[in-house]
């Protein structure tokens, strides 16, 4: 779709939903098709499920690199100063344990947080609170 075409659907959206898989590679495809930049100006609501939250923090750490984009790094758009371990303790994904989540944590050099899938974060204005019905851990002082 034409540049032309989606950027004002964009700006004119109440809500943006960006869904889960590689984040490195969502990360990559909204730098390259412009919309990374329009993020800051948005004035709607940004809802991240997975990947779709990752792309926000500084990095995603070495332990969800799968696509590794040109510049080689894991580093993300950096809208929020806190990285994200999703899926904590998912029975379909049995390495997001809450010990794993620590030991990637270790390595970011930034807040952290691991996070079920019950667990979401409201920021705004840099202010940041955790919404819940599930269970969710802060791994690094702020």
């Amino acid at each position: 779709i034409d540049r032309e075409r989606w950027v004002p659907w964009v700006q004119e959206a109440d809500v943006i939903l960006v869904n889960g898989g590689d984040p490195l590679y969502l990360c990559y495809w909204m730098r390259e098709s412009g919309l990374a930049d329009l993020l800051p100006t948005l004035p709607g609501v940004w809802v991240g499920l997975s990947a779709g939250s990752m792309i926000l923090t500084p990095r995603v750490g070495e332990d969800f690199v799968g696509w590794r984009p040109p510049s080689g790094g894991d580093e993300t758009l950096g809208i929020v100063d806190f990285s994200i371990f999703p899926h904590l303790d998912n029975p379909d994904l049995p390495e997001n344990t809450l010990a794993n989540a620590e030991k990637w944590a270790a390595g970011l050099g930034n807040p952290a947080y691991a996070i079920d899938d019950a667990t979401a974060f409201k920021v705004v204005d840099g202010n940041v609170e955790v919404v819940s019905e599930g269970h969710w851990k802060q791994l690094t002082a702020w």
